[in-house]
């Protein structure tokens, strides 16, 4: 199954015209399917401290296609079962923090739905997928504290696979949540390959950067990546790393957070868990498609002041 396949089939998949004008409470389940004729585009509110917004209308918002205003035709809001996958850095340069960082996996998992399914992946010299999807909370768990720190960082390789393994999933609304200092020092792949990747696949990307050299000296915090731990020659692909993250959240529609200490890393791990699953989806009809695999860049805005808009950025059409 191919990339641009993935991708049409779930984010910005096609649903059939007959069951367009059916759904019109916000409650109910959007249909997905591959020979349709609507766009269905995931937007997740937020305030400025990055809470989840409940309760908007479609008036409420306004969606570009290109330059062009686009009449929305459904909007539905539901605690939907997701498919996440947690990218947890385990690097040499996490050797010092990774304790903390495990404690902040765990407060990911406690807002999980019952029917969630989750996969464990790891990032050092080589990506490693610890876990398949599963529903197995436990199993998870000890996976986590299983891990043991160590190796190079593979960062924009484990990403990548974990776009990969994402093509198993069961669940229509999908996500990976990644937990990392940004650092990539030895991947294959390159971040031009990366974000081809995430911008076809149906995957939102929560992002939560840990590192903040200046919390290491607070007596009130608990610092997860100490000034110490960094190399002086680190610091140019870390800055990189996280620029990367960043747009990567901002692309496919994700969260982006920067944590300077444990509390704010849990803090921004549960806003990104109650974000995944309190999002709204928007369904408009296409303009025409014009050339096969052209870009088409999306835009959501809306009036409601002091609130911002995260969605896709665009998708391939077909």
């Amino acid at each position: 199954m191919t990339l641009h396949t993935t991708f049409r089939r779930c984010c910005f998949a096609l649903i059939s015209l007959s069951g367009l004008y059916a759904q019109t409470a916000r409650t109910t389940p959007a249909t997905f399917r591959t020979n349709s004729q609507m766009v269905l585009v995931p937007v997740t509110v937020t305030d400025h401290n990055g809470k989840t917004i409940n309760g908007l209308r479609a008036q409420d918002f306004t969606l570009l296609d290109g330059q062009t205003t686009q009449q929305i035709v459904s909007l539905t809001s539901e605690d939907a079962p997701c498919s996440a996958g947690l990218v947890l850095d385990i690097s040499g340069s996490m050797r010092q923090t990774l304790g903390t960082v495990k404690d902040v996996a765990h407060a990911f998992f406690q807002t999980a739905n019952p029917e969630d399914e989750f996969l464990l992946l790891t990032v050092s010299t080589q990506p490693d997928a610890v876990s398949g999807f599963t529903t197995d909370m436990a199993a998870l768990e000890r996976g986590v504290e299983f891990t043991r720190p160590g190796g190079m960082t593979a960062l924009i390789d484990t990403v990548y696979l974990g776009l990969s393994q994402m093509r198993k999933a069961k669940r229509p609304r999908r996500a990976l949540l990644i937990l990392s200092d940004g650092m990539d020092n030895y991947s294959r792949y390159s971040k031009a390959d990366l974000m081809r990747v995430a911008l076809e696949a149906d995957v939102q990307i929560y992002t939560v950067i840990i590192n903040d050299p200046s919390a290491a000296n607070s007596s009130n915090t608990v610092p997860l990546r100490p000034s110490m731990v960094a190399k002086p020659w680190d610091h140019p692909q870390q800055q990189q790393g996280q620029s990367l993250l960043e747009e990567l959240a901002d692309k496919t529609g994700g969260l982006h957070f920067q944590a300077r200490n444990a509390e704010e890393a849990k803090e921004a791990v549960i806003k990104a868990g109650h974000a995944l699953r309190n999002e709204y989806v928007i369904g408009y009809l296409p303009p025409d498609s014009g050339t096969p695999g052209k870009w088409h860049r999306v835009r959501v805005k809306s009036d409601v002041p002091k609130v911002s808009i995260h969605a896709r950025s665009g998708y391939y059409s077909y």
